[in-house]
């Protein structure tokens, strides 16, 4: 069990900027002792991760916006208080069709650590400016290896 409890308000934890996305921490994985990784994520439309498979599991609860999931070889729209769940070892990967905000919960936890280094510090609770440039997809590759994400570019799979 957690030493101590979590409680986060809005506005509080950690906050990165990836892809163009707000990635806001609500429980890390060292706070509940490895348990899980809690999330809130703002992605805009046409954002999101390539394709992946985490060696742990993932629940998503859509609070706003609509997506398109790809789940395997499934693939699901979802809107506000559609729920997913993507069982360990499983091919996926989502596609804001709006700006699109999302709880999710990673087990075990740990992958927090993945975004704070593949991400920016945010400076602001809110969408980063565009990039003018692509993601250099190379170094989410490398970084996702160190945390067992196996990311699989559409351009490199």
């Amino acid at each position: 069990m957690a030493k101590n409890s979590v409680v986060r308000r809005k506005g509080d934890g950690d906050a990165f900027w990836m892809l163009n996305g707000l990635y806001e921490v609500k429980a890390s994985g060292e706070e509940t002792n490895g348990e899980m990784t809690v999330m809130e994520m703002t992605i805009p439309e046409g954002g999101g991760p390539p394709p992946h498979i985490h060696p742990g599991s993932e629940s998503v609860y859509v609070v706003e916006g609509t997506l398109r999931y790809h789940i395997g070889n499934e693939t699901f729209e979802g809107g506000p208080g559609s729920f997913f769940h993507i069982p360990a070892g499983t091919l996926e990967r989502f596609e804001p069709t709006s700006t699109v905000r999302m709880v999710i919960t990673y087990t075990p936890g740990g992958i927090d650590k993945f975004f704070a280094e593949a991400g920016e510090p945010a400076q602001r609770r809110e969408l980063p400016p565009p990039s003018a440039t692509p993601p250099d997809v190379e170094r989410l590759v490398a970084i996702g290896r160190r945390y067992d994400i196996d990311m699989r570019p559409m351009h490199l799979a």
